[in-house]
């Protein structure tokens, strides 16, 4: 299962259920965004041609991180841009969440190991509003 969160018009976050299944190529982000979410299936025996990246200054100015739950299960509760709650919903094992604009909290519910990725570098405390 797929679900984006949705606030009015503004989209507050993608979650990917542990039991996704999609197509050969899924992304699930508008191209323009700073972080790029995919599904990807491939069938034994293919081969990606080997490449590199080539150096493309991009100028990030929201970070949008993306969590991979291991274990446990996480309350995730979801803002607004104004900081007004919308929604709270769980994650399990297996369920990946982009969190792309507004704000969020978590409350672990069961003993959670997950994985983040985020744009960098880490700017401390310029990089956050505890609200």
């Amino acid at each position: 299962m797929f679900e984006q969160i949705i606030d009015k018009d503004t989209l507050l976050a993608i979650i990917i259920r542990a039991d996704y299944q999609g197509g050969k190529v899924e992304f699930f982000t508008p191209y323009d965004f700073s972080q790029q979410l995919a599904y990807m299936k491939r069938p034994s025996g293919e081969v990606i041609p080997r490449h590199v990246h080539n150096i493309v200054e991009r100028k990030v100015q929201y970070t949008q991180e993306v969590l991979l739950i291991r274990r446990g299960v996480l309350r995730v509760d979801f803002y607004n841009d104004a900081r007004v709650f919308f929604r709270s919903c769980e994650l399990v094992a297996g369920d990946v969440l982009m969190l792309c604009s507004g704000g969020h909290g978590f409350e672990v519910i069961e003993e959670v190991e997950m994985i983040e990725i985020k744009q960098g570098p880490y700017c401390g405390d310029a990089d956050k509003v505890r609200f």
